[in-house]
């Protein structure tokens, strides 16, 4: 069975354990009904209270605090279900996901293995999304309609803690949700009053291609493709996000941000970030070379080139392991090993890695074969 181990904040059952503890060490999660063997878990979204695992073969499930819209809202999962969308893995598989506090967003493919749909979950700014669903009364997630724009296909997905931003093919960047601190952009008259985007706009201004996006708590930051790496950071300035970004990093292989920090991995390994780290967010000194990396909430969680998963920063809730310093559990200056190759039978691979709201992930297999 497929092998996705967990740790950390679990108060609503996120973490899909079939209980509501925290836990500081590795935990191997649940699911309501067994997976295919193949279906391997290939990215985590995480909001405030729940977490949303995106497999190889284009399903979503879900565990913790509701992932349907509002009416629904006190159903609570504790192993991770299947969540029910309109269309059939099959034939609409979800390509991307992510998360804000209390709301998913999918992409979904079509024939071509392009993603050209958008389903949302739950609230944006504590009230129901307001888009058109794809059929009156349904229960499930809701489609936006008429976005992306025709001829376009959606790239990438990411979310703070109440706006959403999408990447697409041509390099152009929409957003919605929260805008109030700029994070999406000036937004003149398009928002409702409240500064809050009630539908897919673009967000103009970036002056090159966008290839990637990652969300902060109240900004967003933008890079373009490889071998360019312009960065741009719209939104609030707390924590320097604005102010201390790098005018460019040519060289980046992924870049994540946390509530407070932005993470860009190099081609070599090496760490560019900059933004909070009054619990020790950003890397600590000494750091080997890495592969992965992604930031949760207040933390970080990197995979090194020697098959080690190490984490880092605010660890309050067991989500940078057991071993924390002081009052908030901060892991600063220094990191834990979550897990190692070294520690896992001769076959042993670690094939990805997440991190949510005070949540640690880590997916293991075997000789292909998923523990």
């Amino acid at each position: 069975m497929e092998g996705l181990f967990a740790l950390g904040s679990n108060g609503s059952g996120q973490l899909g354990l079939g209980h509501k503890e925290d836990v500081s060490v590795p935990k191997q999660v649940i699911f309501s009904q067994p997976l295919r063997t193949e279906d391997v878990t290939t990215h985590v979204a995480a909001g405030g209270n729940h977490t949303v695992l995106i497999t190889a073969l284009g399903k979503a499930y879900w565990s913790g605090d509701y992932a349907l819209p509002a009416k629904d809202k006190e159903d609570t999962k504790l192993v991770f279900t299947e969540l029910p969308l309109p269309k059939p893995s099959d034939t609409a598989p979800v390509m991307y996901a992510a998360c804000t506090w209390d709301s998913t967003v999918f992409a979904v493919g079509d024939s071509d293995g392009r993603a050209t749909e958008i389903y949302v979950c739950g609230t944006v700014e504590n009230e129901e999304p307001r888009f058109t669903a794809s059929e009156e009364g349904q229960s499930g997630p809701l489609l936006i309609s008429d976005f992306p724009p025709a001829g376009t296909a959606i790239t990438g997905i990411a979310a703070g803690f109440r706006h959403i931003v999408v990447v697409l093919d041509n390099g152009d960047v929409y957003g919605w949700g929260n805008g109030r601190k700029g994070q999406l952009g000036q937004l003149e008259n398009e928002s409702d009053g409240k500064d809050t985007v009630r539908h897919p706009r673009k967000i103009e201004g970036i002056p090159f291609k966008v290839s990637k996006a990652v969300c902060s708590q109240y900004a967003t930051c933008v890079i373009a493709e490889p071998g360019d790496g312009r960065i741009m950071v719209l939104g609030a300035d707390k924590w320097e996000l604005k102010s201390q970004a790098p005018r460019e990093v040519p060289s980046w292989k992924t870049i994540t941000a946390s509530w407070g920090g932005i993470y860009i991995l190099k081609r070599d390994g090496e760490i560019v970030s900059w933004g909070r780290n009054d619990h020790g967010q950003l890397p600590p000194p000494g750091l080997p070379e890495l592969s992965q990396i992604t930031a949760g909430s207040e933390h970080v969680v990197a995979l090194t080139q020697a098959g080690e998963v190490l984490a880092w920063g605010w660890g309050e809730h067991g989500n940078c392991g057991p071993h924390t310093d002081g009052k908030f559990g901060d892991v600063k200056g220094r990191w834990n090993v979550l897990a190692s190759l070294k520690n896992l039978p001769e076959g042993s691979s670690i094939t990805a890695i997440g991190a949510g709201c005070a949540t640690s992930w880590i997916n293991i297999a075997v000789d292909g074969i998923f523990l």
